[in-house]
């Protein structure tokens, strides 16, 4: 195996026997496989495109079956097993479809060259593993190549979960599948330094278009998010803690446990789900529970009752725990002897009553704290404050704004993000979104003239709230560009989503991003000399340091 696509990679250089997410080599290298196999599917995919042909299926698949590649999304082999063979009988149908369209259009048989993901056809596990020991991220063997088209592949991995999410509450756009296919398609080919950057860009442009598109499929189902004071303790009803970040496998979940006596928390990234008004209206949804996804191995331990994964992350289970009888998946997340709920049949729900009838034989959560934390500071509430804000800004009463926005992880230098927002000026405000927050969402940081110095837009998709909010600021500044603004990035990253979100802001014009706890280990030094001298990014230093250059607008 070889894997370098999350933070925590071994040594900052790539995972070799075992991942350092747990993830073993065999699960990685079927992984590999199915990439590849999707790359078929692409190849033909933009093909039939250009003949006019597309398949919206098509798309939907790829953006899932690489979801699931995601960290710490699918841990089942058997299912991965599943998806390439699924991917693979796909791919023989889109290469029909793309064949008799050519020959329609052009009056004679396709005769062109094609590579090896294209043709290549097992259907055998045992061939399986063979043949994804030879298709792995090191089968290209130039640096600077495989840098940039893993760069595109693992932002591609954010974009298709973002694009799942909102498929799911019934909006696609042809424009993202299509993308997809070409940016696999691109990496079974030689291309150009500049081809490839402007790929990368693209990836950044349809992130940005992608997350658009769930946030207007969130806040059509669901209300915009509204400001909201969290419950972090318990009740005394036995609960079910939904973690991840599918908010329709919420919906319905609050729905078949009203009036059942069981209680609903969420946990990481599903807090912000409290945000949204179609949930806050369920008097047994009763609030979060715990902190981020690395504190799952004692957290899910102690909350007692069953644990739903809609998304990543899922860490291993220790030896000692005991909740594995406990822990249901669905979607594309998958562990090895879970129960998995299938997803829901046309026009109808997923059925969560085995989990429901569970829930109401354990005992209560375990009280871990106790209090209150505010959030829903997306877009359509922070613009409704604009006036205040701007006000506060033009008074001095706010003298810069900090995104520390992105992932959590288990790092130790990650202290530094508690750090920077203890020590920032209290003339500050932090903006947020993703499970970064958690490193500092339960400090009493205090406000600024009624504005909490925290403002959490929500997951980590809601770095589009972010983004908007930064235009908006512009616009009513009168500025030309966003880098203007008393705006700094400090950003830390874990997984592939994160990769899709700083791509868009590099696409937006954001320069001078702050990157953390390292620098990710799949961009090679003449790939990271591109990204500093158009980009200037930069790895985070010390939190001192940090602070005085971010309030000096460096």
């Amino acid at each position: 195996m070889f894997c370098f696509q999350c933070q925590e990679t071994a040594k900052n250089q790539g995972c070799t026997v075992k991942g350092m997410c747990g993830k073993p080599e065999e699960t990685a290298n079927l992984q590999d496989l199915l990439i590849y196999a999707l790359k078929g599917i692409a190849i033909y995919g933009e093909k039939a495109a250009e003949l006019g042909i597309l398949d919206r299926k098509w798309g939907k698949f790829i953006a899932e079956a690489l979801f699931s590649t995601i960290t710490n999304v699918n841990w089942d082999d058997e299912r991965i097993i599943g998806l390439i063979k699924e991917a693979l009988k796909m791919r023989e149908s889109v290469k029909d479809r793309f064949l008799a369209g050519y020959r329609e259009k052009k009056g004679t048989a396709f005769s062109g060259e094609l590579h090896d993901a294209a043709v290549w056809f097992a259907d055998d596990p045992a061939a399986f593993k063979e043949k994804a020991k030879k298709v792995g991220i090191l089968a290209t063997e130039n640096e600077d190549v495989r840098s940039l088209r893993e760069l595109l592949v693992i932002g591609l991995k954010g974009v298709a979960a973002y694009a799942d999410h909102a498929a799911i509450l019934g909006f696609e756009k042809d424009d993202i599948y299509r993308f997809m296919m070409e940016a696999l398609a691109s990496t079974t080919r030689d291309l150009s330094v500049d081809e490839m950057v402007g790929l990368v860009m693209k990836c950044g442009e349809t992130a940005v278009n992608t997350m658009a598109l769930l946030d207007e499929a969130n806040t059509t189902a669901y209300g915009h998010p509204e400001i909201t004071e969290v419950n972090i303790g318990v009740r005394s009803n036995p609960g079910i803690l939904i973690s991840g970040h599918d908010l329709k496998d919420m919906e319905e979940l609050l729905k078949q446990t009203d009036g059942t006596g069981v209680d609903v928390y969420t946990h990481g990234e599903m807090l912000p789900a409290n945000y949204y008004p179609a949930f806050k209206r369920y008097g047994h949804f009763a609030g979060n529970y715990g902190g981020s996804w690395w504190h799952q191995n004692e957290e899910f331990e102690s909350f007692n009752g069953p644990i739903l994964m809609t998304t990543n992350c899922i860490i291993p289970i220790k030896k000692e725990n005991t909740y594995l009888n406990r822990i249901f998946t669905t979607g594309m997340t998958g562990y090895p002897g879970a129960v998995h709920i299938p997803d829901r049949p046309a026009g109808g729900a997923k059925d969560f009553s085995q989990m429901i009838a569970l829930a109401r034989t354990c005992k209560p959560p375990t009280e871990i704290e106790t209090g209150k934390i505010v959030g829903g500071f997306a877009r359509n509430q922070v613009l409704a404050l604009a006036d205040k804000v701007v006000a506060a800004v033009k008074s001095g009463a706010i003298r810069r704004f900090i995104v520390m926005a992105g992932c959590d992880g288990r790092h130790k230098t990650r202290t530094y993000f508690t750090q920077v927002a203890q020590r920032l000026p209290k003339d500050t405000v932090i903006l947020t979104a993703g499970c970064a927050k958690y490193r500092y969402n339960k400090l009493d940081l205090g406000d600024i003239g009624g504005i909490p110095r925290v403002l959490d837009a929500g997951q980590c998709n809601d770095c589009y709230s972010l983004a908007v909010i930064a235009l908006k600021l512009k616009e009513a500044f009168g500025l030309n560009d966003i880098n203007e603004l008393p705006l700094s990035f400090d950003v830390g990253w874990y997984e592939q989503k994160a990769v899709a979100v700083l791509l868009a802001l590099l696409f937006l014009g954001v320069k001078g991003i702050r990157l953390g706890p390292t620098l990710p280990a799949f961009v090679s030094p003449t790939v990271l000399n591109v990204l500093v001298e158009k980009f200037n990014i930069k790895p985070i230093t010390e939190p001192e340091a940090d602070i005085e250059a971010m309030m000096a607008g460096r």
